[in-house]
């Protein structure tokens, strides 16, 4: 299924065909190194099912993108239900993991402003989150063209405190 389309782009149901591309995404160091490691391909096997479960338990998760132009799966932009323990959270969480070869085009942007639009009109939702670890700079100028606003700086309680990944950003629609 469908869910968003843009002028370059479509986010869609994960199909069997993403699973080798996601794979080698998240075994790549420079896609990973916002994240406190690189996955396995089960572990990321394993992501993909959490991730449909969530498309068919709440109606919306973290989409599929591909480009229309060529038809290549490019990795997800979309909706998280955050649970960790922070003052903000349970929340609604938008985030996006494109493949290197889709950096600097503008992509994470034009998803994820098509993605809340999609939250707030069709969805319903009242607020929407994003963070990321503080040094990922680039995830953190996207956040601010989509239009939310910085909160705050927290330690992530899923990454250890001595690691450059703890402290991380917090923006708001």
């Amino acid at each position: 299924m469908n869910y968003i389309e843009t002028e370059r782009l479509i986010l869609r149901d994960w199909l069997e065909s993403d699973r080798g591309v996601f794979q080698k995404m998240n075994a790549d160091p420079e896609v990973m190194r916002y994240f406190p490691k690189t996955s396995s391909a089960i572990e990321t096997d394993n992501f993909i099912l959490a991730i449909q479960r969530e498309l068919k338990e709440s109606g919306f998760g973290l989409y599929a993108v591909e480009v229309k132009e060529t038809g290549a799966f490019i990795g997800f932009i979309g909706f998280h239900k955050a649970s960790f323990k922070a003052s903000f959270t349970p929340c609604i969480e938008i985030g996006w993991r494109l493949n290197k070869t889709a950096w600097g085009k503008g992509y994470a942007t034009e998803g994820a402003k098509a993605c809340l639009q999609y939250g707030f009109e069709i969805l319903g939702f009242k607020e929407v989150y994003s963070f990321t670890a503080a040094v990922n700079t680039s995830s953190e100028n996207v956040m601010r063209k989509i239009g939310l606003q910085y909160v705050a700086t927290f330690d992530h309680p899923s990454v250890a405190k001595e690691s450059h990944l703890s402290k991380h950003v917090l923006y708001k629609t």
